[in-house]
C-alpha cells in the first residue's frame, strides 16, 4: 500500500499538469509554470484549507506572481473546482467488469487509492466542509464528484440486477447510500489505515448487504 499512498499526491498533481487554463486574451501560458502553480496550490491548499488559501499564498510558494495565477483562472474557486475534477476522475468507478463482487472492490480501492494520502484526505475533508458554505463549490462537487459517482455506481448495481446477482425489487437509492456511503464513512472518518485488508472488509460488508436494500412496494 505504500506505494499507492505515495502516487496520491503526485499523481494529482501530474493529472492536473494536463489541464491547460483558458488565459486570457491571446496570452500563451507556460505549462511548467502552470506546473510550478499547481503544486504549488495543493501544498497551500492542504495547509492553510480553502479559507485560508489565498491567490497571492500560492504564488509566493510558487515563486510566481499573482498575474501569472489570474492569467490562468479568474479566482481562488475556479483554480480548486480544477482540483476537485482531477480528484473526482480518480474515483469514479469504471464498473462493467460483469460481476458484481470485483465491480464493489473496484470501487472502494479506486476511493481508497484517491484518500489513503494523508494530504489529499485533508484537502477532501476542508473542501467538504466548505462546500456547505460555498455554493460555487457545492455546486462543482455536484458535477464533478457526486453525480457521475452515482451514475457510475447505479450503472453496476443495475446490470448486477439484470444478471439476476441483486433482487429484482432492489431499492436503487437505499443500495446507492450503503455503497457510497459506507465507503467514505471507512475511508474518511474512521481514521484506520486503509489496507488491502480493510478494502476487502469493507467490500464483503457492502456485498453481504447490498441484497438486503428492497423497496417499499409502496
Amino acid at each position: 500500500m505504500k506505494s499507492r499512498r505515495n502516487r496520491s499526491v503526485s499523481g494529482i498533481i501530474a493529472d492536473m499538469a494536463e489541464i491547460h487554463p483558458r488565459g486570457r486574451g491571446a496570452a500563451v501560458l507556460r505549462q511548467t509554470v502552470t506546473d510550478t502553480i499547481v503544486a504549488a496550490a495543493v501544498a497551500e491548499l492542504a495547509e492553510a484549507g480553502y479559507a485560508g488559501m489565498s491567490m497571492g499564498a500560492v504564488a509566493r510558494r510558487a515563486g510566481t506572481g499573482k498575474a501569472a495565477l489570474y492569467r490562468r483562472w479568474p479566482s481562488k474557486e475556479a483554480m480548486v473546482v480544477d482540483l476537485i475534477d482531477v480528484i473526482a476522475s480518480r474515483q469514479v468507478p469504471a464498473g462493467g467488469a460483469g460481476d458484481l463482487s470485483s465491480d464493489v472492490r473496484a470501487y472502494v480501492r479506486a476511493v481508497a487509492d484517491t484518500l489513503s494520502d494523508p494530504v489529499v484526505m485533508r484537502i477532501v475533508l476542508d473542501l467538504t466542509a466548505e462546500a456547505a458554505r460555498n455554493p460555487g463549490l457545492s455546486a462543482a462537487f455536484d458535477t464533478a464528484i457526486r453525480q457521475p459517482r452515482r451514475i457510475a455506481c447505479e450503472r453496476f448495481l443495475r446490470s448486477a440486477v439484470e444478471r439476476g446477482q441483486l433482487p429484482a425489487d432492489l431499492d436503487l437509492d437505499l443500495a446507492l447510500d450503503l455503497l457510497v456511503g459506507l465507503t467514505q464513512w471507512r475511508v474518511l472518518n474512521t481514521g484506520r489505515t486503509i489496507d488491502d485488508s480493510s478494502v476487502e472488509a469493507t467490500s464483503q460488508l457492502i456485498i453481504q448487504a447490498l441484497p438486503l436494500c428492497l423497496g417499499t412496494g409502496e
